[in-house]
């Protein structure tokens, strides 16, 4: 949900592409299951669809207030069938799931995403939740944290710096601001290149507290499960755990034709079945990327239930 914000518009990045995958049309229902600041449901609306929006940010619910043709909810993408049910739409046109920290949650240092700026260590999406990202840097021990930067990080140097976590501790007591720890690991590996060196451990982290692969698997589940025949789902990921994991759910159910050895071919796939909107994963446009850069890692991918 990385976005572009001005003091009065609120722009998510591949708007018109994603809004496009969905196909809206007048009188259609469409499910945002990560509402964020609406900036995809506002489109949808003026597109004359209606939207039900979830989101576990309250601060972020509270901020867009109420728009016409909207029903917001708070709660958690990984729930959106349950909620949909509930909430009596259980066929829907389309569904979108816009994935990641919104620009509003990083720029606020108390919420503690980022490490350009001094702040608690929470990452918390829902700041209900009782786990924060300190409590897990200040009590998992070597080997539980090294797992943690390797899985949901992608971070080759995950045993050094996790080792260089448990020694910071030991010598001068619990790690309690973003800065602290990105110093931790810049210490740890050195600085070299554009990216910061503290850049994986952080998104780990933020993984890890908030359960995004687990969410991420439901809320596909989910999704699929309440479009009805001809409904769109789009989801736009903004790092490669992610990214494979929406392609390879979407691809298993676009599936594929197999010869058959007495001749013919068959569909083997899993069901229900789909097809693939988007061939390829869509990334932004030159001038996104230019005028937001936190839009460049960006990728969509849709399909539509057959």
């Amino acid at each position: 949900m990385i976005d572009t914000i001005s003091s009065s518009l609120h722009v998510p990045v591949l708007l018109k592409e994603a809004v496009d995958a969905l196909a809206v049309k007048p009188g259609g229902r469409y499910v945002d299951g990560t509402l964020g600041r609406a900036g995809h449901a506002r489109e949808i609306i003026a597109r004359g669809g209606s939207v039900l929006g979830i989101d576990r940010d309250a601060q972020a619910l509270e901020e867009i207030g109420g728009i016409e043709g909207l029903i917001a909810v708070r709660g958690r993408h990984g729930d959106i069938k349950e909620i949909a049910d509930e909430h009596g739409w259980n066929e829907v046109d389309g569904v979108l799931l816009d994935l990641g920290v919104s620009s509003p949650q990083l720029d606020d240092a108390g919420r503690g995403f980022s490490f350009l700026r001094e702040g608690p260590l929470d990452m918390r999406m829902d700041r209900s939740s009782p786990l924060t990202a300190a409590d897990l840097v200040n009590t998992e021990g070597e080997e539980a944290l090294a797992t943690v930067f390797r899985e949901l990080g992608e971070e080759p140097r995950a045993r050094r710096i996790a080792r260089a976590i448990v020694r910071r501790r030991e010598s001068k007591g619990w790690i309690e601001t973003t800065t602290e720890l990105a110093d931790v690991v810049a210490g740890a590996v050195g600085r070299s290149g554009p990216r910061h060196p503290a850049t994986r451990v952080f998104q780990a982290l933020r993984m890890a507290v908030n359960d995004e692969l687990g969410e991420l698997d439901r809320a596909l589940e989910g999704g699929l499960a309440i479009l009805r025949s001809g409904g769109r789902f789009a989801v736009i990921t903004f790092e490669s755990l992610s990214d494979r994991k929406v392609k390879g759910f979407f691809s298993s159910h676009v599936g594929r034709m197999k010869s058959l050895q007495a001749g013919g071919e068959e569909w083997f796939g899993a069901e229900p079945r789909a097809r693939a909107v988007t061939r390829r994963a869509v990334a932004p446009g030159e001038g996104e990327m230019a005028a937001n850069p936190r839009a460049r890692s960006a990728k969509l991918r849709a399909i539509e239930r057959a």
